[in-house]
């Protein structure tokens, strides 16, 4: 309208406006990009996958010890096929380790029949009970006290950063529009067959016929802001340690713990960067952003890690991170469609919401549809594909074919850097370029190539290097 400011315009209308850019919104927006609708992909931050979608186990679960019957089970099991096949056509490394649960005590070995079990009530018939000698046969370096096991071949290594990205970049490649920096803070409902108005903190305001909430810690926030209630998220921290590269050799396959129903425990799991993980912790908090590692947390990790792995503790740390899980009161997901307004909710959506993260983008779209919106796919001739490029050790990397290596730990190109921050899902800072190229993630988390990197990412893309050295 005349005399509009740019934080008063309203954009839109949208079709679809779909809140929150994790791993679940970026799985939706991609989905519904593929059909005739015009989407907007909102996020707080300045990036997608930038929050806890960054931040796990990073783990491809075959969901064998979900609660049978459950919305997760059902959703983890479809999830798990469908990114298994999409993650080799679009660059997401997977590295098909398998795992292997171990008891510890006779307890816990008693219960292995139960979860073989557990695991059959779920579809997945392919665990198999172990011995504590065919344990150690298979992972050697395990402390002493193991009393059996449970091989879970199917659970396998997966890229947790490149996932949300993949997702994102395929759904702006055909067509869908993303917001960053729009945290939204108030709602204008519309009337009937009306736009519903999302206000950002910023004064922007944007307007869409139906939206979905994949906004993940802040779900329960904007479901409130929709007149709904139902669920309260309450922070679950899970802290975790990344051990070096040469750590590697100590271990062939996941180490799972017997579950609680509290946690799925504490795990040591190779990384498709080749490192070694051991966490998470889990601990309800009441601050969504207390992303940060405690000292009782890396010490409880810490002599936890000394029973499984003993070698383990002997090994260097490269790094030590915390993120937090959507925990609810309730155990299951917490999925809803309101006709009257146009509103899909996808709450609750804790660990395995990277696993179930493209069957979600499916069930979203099925509520959508079951509440008034229509949209038919867009014929395959006219879908834009995206390929990224594999972040991960078991696979063909760019230095192996020459280029100049700025960042000597995880062997990154200035040809890498440059295409993360000129992508058409870009980097906008250095926590933006590691998740895309591996750079500043090694040994020496950035201390030598920090500056190096900084310098192309200003040559790139025309900032100021001091911009993406976080200086005022």
């Amino acid at each position: 309208m005349p005399g509009a400011t740019a934080t008063t315009t309203v954009r839109g209308p949208f079709d679809v406006a779909v809140v929150g850019g994790g791993v679940v919104g970026c799985a939706v927006a991609r989905l519904l990009a593929l059909h005739d609708l015009k989407v907007a992909l909102v996020e707080a931050g300045p990036d997608v996958g930038a929050g806890t979608s960054k931040a796990n186990t990073a783990i491809l679960h075959t969901g064998f010890d979900a609660t049978p019957g459950s919305v997760e089970a059902r959703l983890v099991a479809r999830g798990y096929e469908l990114l298994r096949a999409y993650a080799p056509t679009v660059g997401i490394s997977v590295e098909e380790t398998g795992a292997v649960l171990v008891a510890w005590d006779d307890e816990q070995a008693a219960s292995l029949p139960r979860l073989q079990a557990k695991a059959a009530d779920n579809g997945y018939h392919a665990a198999e009970l172990l011995d504590a000698a065919a344990v150690r046969a298979l992972e050697p370096h395990l402390g002493p006290g193991v009393t059996g096991g449970m091989m879970v071949p199917g659970e396998h290594l997966i890229d947790p950063w490149s996932t949300p990205l993949a997702f994102a970049t395929e759904a702006v490649a055909n067509g869908c529009t993303l917001l960053t920096n729009l945290h939204v803070t108030k709602l204008e409902p519309g009337g009937m067959g009306e736009a519903t108005v999302l206000v950002g903190a910023d004064g922007r305001r944007l307007a869409a016929r139906f939206v979905v909430n994949a906004a993940g810690l802040h779900g329960d926030t904007l479901h409130r802001a929709f007149g709904f209630d139902g669920f309260t998220v309450r922070p679950r921290r899970g802290e975790l340690i990344v051990f070096d590269k040469l750590a590697r050799p100590l271990l062939g396959r996941t180490i799972l713990p017997v579950p609680t129903s509290h946690t799925k425990g504490v795990l040591v799991a190779p990384t498709v960067f080749g490192n070694i993980m051991l966490g998470p912790t889990a601990d309800d908090l009441d601050d969504k952003g207390a992303t940060g590692s405690t000292r009782a947390g890396l010490d409880g990790l810490l002599e936890k890690g000394h029973r499984i792995l003993p070698a383990l503790l002997h090994e260097e740390v490269t790094a030590v991170y915390a993120g937090l899980r959507a925990a609810t009161e309730h155990s299951d997901y917490q999925l809803s469609a309101h006709a009257d307004a146009r509103y899909v909710c996808l709450g609750g959506i804790r660990s395995t919401g990277l696993t179930a993260s493209m069957a979600l983008a499916e069930e979203a779209l099925a509520l959508l549809r079951s509440i008034g919106l229509e949209g038919t796919p867009q014929p395959l001739d006219k879908h834009v594909a995206i390929r990224l490029t594999p972040l991960g050790e078991n696979g063909d990397r760019p230095y192996q074919r020459g280029g100049d290596v700025v960042c000597h730990c995880e062997r990154v190109t200035a040809a890498e850097l440059d295409a993360a921050v000129t992508g058409l899902v870009p980097a906008v800072n250095l926590d933006g370029v590691r998740r895309r190229t591996r750079a500043l993630a090694g040994r020496c988390q950035g201390f030598y190539c920090s500056a190096e990197v900084c310098a192309h990412a200003a040559t790139a893309t025309g900032r100021p290097m001091a911009e993406w050295m976080g200086l005022p």
